[in-house]
């Protein structure tokens, strides 16, 4: 069976598919974070306690990843995204009517375990489908439909915020998400190169661990650990300062700064095609550099410029997280669900760890502070990337090979 070409009517149905089923997951998993200070005032609890609202879900997603990837093994990639997509749309409905904190983070715990079908499973099922040779763009293209996701999310929740309520915020987000998940499951094609694993506990479990003695899995999983917990720190704790003096933005206005999540739409897929072109190494570290600039220039403390700051910033992110999620398909030579729900299972941990981690920087020091974490998270990064490229198999590193 022949994989799907580029420019083919299944090529784009696949992408649109995906584009939907990554717009719900990202728009239901980023939702409540422009709401984190009208969290805050509604249950009297500090920065860092409202946070737990958008750092629980994300921890509780890394961990159910293990489990929803390696159940894709036996039953099938199409079927476990589905069931993820229309639990996680339902129970965001439902998070709307929490009546009191502790039970908003249960609400939001159950979403993280649902919402771990599609990520891991997705990138898997590109990687099983797509030809290799249109494997970056593809990546790129479902990257990019995270970021729409992520900014609508945000975007939409906030405007529902300031008209309404944060509770009207997250059930309109939950109803969007299932139209979305409807149009997930007609279009997706079934997969054609996937072959079921029988049920075996043991030798799930065992060929989990082995991902880890892949040449350079492990520090593509601990920069995704890297990558999330910057991008988490800094868009965590952007509306703390903007709301305050001598900002004083309303509800709405930095809900709309995730617009910036455009750019991120656009690097995603455009770095994608040129890791595809001219190696994912050289192309992971200008991703990186990016980002260290990005985050260096929001401490101006004039708004416009802190504003461009934020995009580049968001820019270096989303290209590096699609060139590393994509390159780690190449790396994996068995069971790719696994090694994707892996590195996906570091990249939320990251998110959670680094986007709590990060509160106490800005109550003890500020936005300087947060910044500073960051700087430390990328210089480790980039570390890691030229350790990777030393250690890859000459024959991955090959230029033909996109690598």
């Amino acid at each position: 069976m022949s994989y799907i070409q580029r420019g083919t009517d299944k090529f784009k149905m696949v992408n649109l598919a995906l584009f939907a089923g990554g717009f719900n997951t990202f728009a239901i998993l980023w939702c409540t974070q422009p709401l984190l200070p009208e969290i805050g005032k509604e249950f009297q609890v500090s920065p860092t306690v409202s946070s737990l609202s958008q750092s629980s879900t994300t921890i509780a997603l890394a961990i159910s990843m293990l489990i929803a990837s390696s159940l894709s093994e036996v039953f099938g990639r199409k079927s476990i995204m589905t069931i993820s997509l229309v639990a996680s749309s339902i129970l965001s409905i439902l998070t709307a009517f929490s009546s009191s904190f502790h039970l908003l983070i249960l609400c939001r715990i159950l979403q993280g375990i649902s919402l771990a079908g599609l990520p891991a499973v997705a990138m898997a099922y590109i990687g099983e489908e797509i030809e290799p040779k249109s494997l970056g763009m593809a990546m790129g293209l479902y990257i990019s439909g995270n970021s729409i996701g992520g900014m609508g999310g945000r975007i939409i929740s906030g405007f529902l915020t300031d008209f309404f309520s944060w509770r009207v915020a997250l059930g309109g987000i939950g109803i969007i998400s299932l139209m979305a998940s409807i149009i997930f499951f007609v279009i997706l094609p079934e997969s054609t190169h996937f072959k079921p694993r029988k049920f075996k506990i043991v030798e799930l479990v065992k060929s989990l661990f082995v991902q880890f003695k892949e040449p350079g899995l492990i520090y593509l999983f601990f920069m995704g650990f890297l990558l999330l917990g910057s991008f988490t720190s800094l868009y965590n704790y952007i509306g703390f300062q903007l709301i305050a003096p001598p900002y004083s933005l309303s509800q709405s206005l930095v809900g709309s700064i995730f617009i910036v999540y455009i750019v991120g739409t656009f690097s995603s897929t455009w770095m994608g095609m040129l890791a595809d072109q001219y190696g994912r190494k050289k192309l992971i570290q200008v991703s990186l550099f990016i980002l260290l600039l990005g985050a260096c220039i929001t401490l101006n403390t004039f708004l416009w410029v802190k504003i461009i700051g934020i995009a580049v910033f968001t820019y270096g992110f989303f290209a590096g997280h699609s060139i590393a999620s994509g390159w780690v398909g190449k790396l994996a030579t068995h069971d790719k669900a696994q090694a994707s729900g892996l590195y996906l299972f570091f990249y939320y941990l990251g998110s959670s760890i680094g986007g709590t981690a990060s509160g106490t920087f800005y109550s003890s020091f500020g936005w300087p502070g947060v910044v500073s974490m960051i700087v430390v998270f990328i210089a480790i990064s980039l570390l890691m990337s030229i350790r990777l490229g030393n250690i890859v198999p000459s024959r991955l590193n090959h230029s033909s090979n996109g690598i």
